[in-house]
């Protein structure tokens, strides 16, 4: 089978990251798999996996007629049988584009918290968390969930004392210090609340608990980071937290990591280095993963809001403890562990997305149909545009 992969975007993402190496676990399956996305810091990834690579135009988070037409290109010249999607940009241009006009099967990944309800409902579509799915089977015919996968073999503790020595080395850690990790993209959306709590926690216990906070990655609130995180350390005899700025491949910051912070594919990645696990949400949402919070997360996925009451407080009472008490570490870190080997391993949900692939191909619809199919998903995509251009007529208005 011949599989276009199209991503929105490639700056490191989970959802990106994902893409990529699912499509390279298709390869090595015997598809043939090419990745299609502007171009951006994860293209090494797509080479260093040995796929083939589509360059697509830059684009907002609206239709592009542009992406359109050079998707219908890439699919007459390649043969294209299927286009995978991941989330609703890339999804909506293929709608409307090779899907609509030449009868392309397309797939669906939604790993964001939520589904615009302008996304094709005819598409399959594979969410990432049981929530997600129990909300879309009201209204998505096919439906799956594969929830995030990681590579367990390339993700996986170090046991040597002589290469932890050297990284903790490399990120200046020293001895005795506990290491708090975060990688993120630092943006706005999603992120910048928790780090900039997470920065104030350990800048209110750090000394009396010897932790050290590193925040590896990049992004436009970076400065606004930086800045807090100079607040902190100024005046200290040693920092207490780091901004490393971008790692391609981060897999060294969560090795060095004694408790990682995080959400999503993330979170992931830092259970499976062994590593405790503090999950982080929005409005002030922190909660460590244990076997009595297990269940929460596998039901809802790895992120959640709380009640926007002292985040760093609440953060401060789950990192004390842990920081003081390396056999609960080394315990929370094997649950972890044991968690993404059994339920979030990148060959299982291979297997699973190509049977999905293989029943989406099968079920190739007629012009009529992908017409009748698309009309509800136009209206309700027009509305969505349209919603900004009205509140800021009536606001010209007074209304």
């Amino acid at each position: 089978m011949r599989i276009l992969t199209c991503l929105h975007t490639m700056e490191v993402g989970g959802s990106q990251i994902n893409g990529i190496e699912l499509a390279g676990r298709m390869a090595a399956l015997g598809h043939e798999a090419v990745v299609y996305g502007p171009d951006g810091d994860l293209r090494p990834l797509v080479a260093e996996l040995g796929l083939d690579w589509e360059e697509a135009p830059e684009k907002g988070p609206r239709l592009s007629f542009r992406s359109m037409a050079r998707l219908r290109r890439i699919v007459r010249e390649r043969r294209i049988d299927l286009i995978h999607a991941y989330e609703w940009a890339p999804t909506m241009d293929a709608a409307f584009g090779p899907h609509l006009i030449d009868g392309v099967p397309v797939v669906t990944t939604v790993l964001s918290p939520e589904v615009p309800d302008f996304v094709p409902a005819a598409f399959p579509m594979i969410v990432g968390v049981v929530e997600l799915l129990e909300e879309e089977s009201r209204r998505r015919p096919v439906l799956h969930l594969i929830e995030p996968p990681v590579d367990t073999e390339l993700n996986a503790p170090v046991a040597e004392a002589a290469r932890v020595a050297e990284l903790r080395a490399r990120f200046d850690v020293a001895e005795g210090e506990i290491a708090i990790v975060t990688v993120a993209r630092l943006v706005v959306d999603l992120k910048r609340e928790g780090i900039l709590a997470a920065i104030e926690t350990v800048g209110a216990i750090g000394d009396e608990h010897r932790l050290r906070l590193i925040v590896v990655g990049d992004g436009p609130v970076r400065g606004e980071l930086q800045a807090a995180a100079d607040r902190v350390n100024a005046g200290r005899s040693r920092d207490l937290v780091t901004l490393t700025g971008q790692m391609l491949d981060p897999r060294d910051a969560y090795a060095v990591a004694d408790i990682v912070l995080g959400m999503g594919s993330s979170a992931l990645r830092g259970m499976a280095f062994a590593k405790p696990l503090v999950v982080q949400g929005e409005r002030a949402f922190w909660r460590l993963l244990t076997p009595e919070s297990l269940p929460f997360f596998l039901e809802g996925g790895w992120y959640s809001l709380g009640d926007g009451v002292d985040g760093p407080g609440r953060l401060a009472g789950i990192l004390a403890p842990l920081a003081e008490d390396a056999e609960l570490r080394d315990r929370l870190g094997a649950l972890g562990r044991e968690v993404v080997v059994e339920r979030f391993s990148l060959a299982a949900a291979a297997r699973t997305q190509a049977a999905i692939y293989a029943e989406a191909v099968a079920a190739r619809s007629t012009l009529p149909r992908r017409l009748r199919a698309l009309a509800h998903p136009a209206v309700r995509y027009a509305a969505y545009r349209l919603h900004p251009v009205k509140r800021r007529v009536l606001g010209l208005l007074g209304r």
